[in-house]
């Protein structure tokens, strides 16, 4: 069994953004050369997230909306976990949209389903954070 892993860095200049990643991690996958196995996407920061789900804007401005209503950033005052940070609600929207995705792959390819991307989440921007892809298999 071959293992492969893979770092990439992201610097947004925002407090939140979505980032679709499906062709860095296909990138990744190629460049590992296996053809069976699995592939991890994992963010290695407790602000951001690694999630799988449709390209499409409309929903990527839904999720953020729904996010900053469940967990608004101000005021930073109602977070307990603020202190030195104002990101408090950056924790709950990670824990919210999870941590990493894990997929599938077949034929030397990401074996998603229909309309499935790989995407970054990030809720508290402004500095670099990485995501880690670990590829195993054959």
């Amino acid at each position: 069994m071959k293992s492969f892993r893979k770092v990439l860095t992201f610097n947004s200049p925002h407090r939140r953004d979505y980032f679709n990643i499906t062709g860095e991690v296909e990138a990744a996958l190629k460049e590992s050369g296996i053809s069976e196995g699995l592939c991890l996407v994992n963010a290695m920061h407790i602000t951001a997230s690694v999630f799988i789900n449709d390209d499409e804007q409309g929903l990527i401005r839904d999720f953020d909306e729904w996010l900053e209503n469940l967990a608004p950033h101000e005021p930073v005052s109602s977070y307990r976990h603020n202190g030195a940070e104002d990101n408090g609600d950056a924790h709950l929207k990670r824990q919210i949209m999870g941590r990493e995705v894990v997929v599938a792959v077949s034929g030397a390819r990401l074996d998603f389903g229909p309309w499935e991307q790989i995407f970054y989440g990030e809720f508290d921007g402004r500095r670099p954070k990485r995501v880690l892809i670990k590829i195993i298999g054959e």
